[in-house]
């Protein structure tokens, strides 16, 4: 019974949040770094891929800026969530750590995640990293139900 609760909870909370995000066009999916560095723009008929803090986005939209030979096609095809938060190109930020950044570089980082690419561009997984440890455990602290898009079933 708490699970069909569950489910009908998951489901009208996800209605309400479909309304502030951009639709994904598929179901979302899990990545490994290994499959996110196919959509790094080098292959003109596959989309580019973006991660920011665990989350995917489709931003093949913004082929200008992303794609091959574009100014910011370092970013693709990785989680490139310390280059984001210091608007950074360098090689040595191109990661999702985060350890040692300051709170304007952190307040940075959530705006331009919140306005900037969760409104202009789709979620279209999450990388394994937001999900499990690094020693292949469950990441206690990730909760699907506050996951854009996410459902366990198109996950798993």
């Amino acid at each position: 019974f708490f699970c069909v609760l569950f489910l009908a909870l998951c489901a009208t909370l996800a209605e309400e949040v479909k309304l502030k995000y951009k639709p994904a066009t598929k179901p979302v999916r899990l990545f490994t770094e290994e499959e996110l560095k196919r959509y790094d723009g080098s292959q003109e008929d596959q989309p580019i891929y973006l991660a920011i803090k665990g989350v995917v986005f489709d931003v093949t939209t913004g082929k200008e800026f992303y794609g091959k030979d574009a100014p910011y096609n370092a970013l693709v095809g990785k989680d490139s969530t310390r280059a984001v938060a210091k608007m950074s190109l360098d090689p040595a930020d191109l990661t999702s750590d985060t350890s040692g950044l300051t709170e304007e570089q952190l307040e940075s980082l959530d705006s331009i995640f919140e306005d900037t690419y969760k409104t202009k561009y789709p979620i279209v997984g999450y990388t394994a990293s937001r999900i499990l440890n690094e020693d292949g455990s469950p990441n206690e602290d990730f909760k699907p139900e506050d996951q854009p898009y996410f459902q366990i079933k198109d996950e798993f």
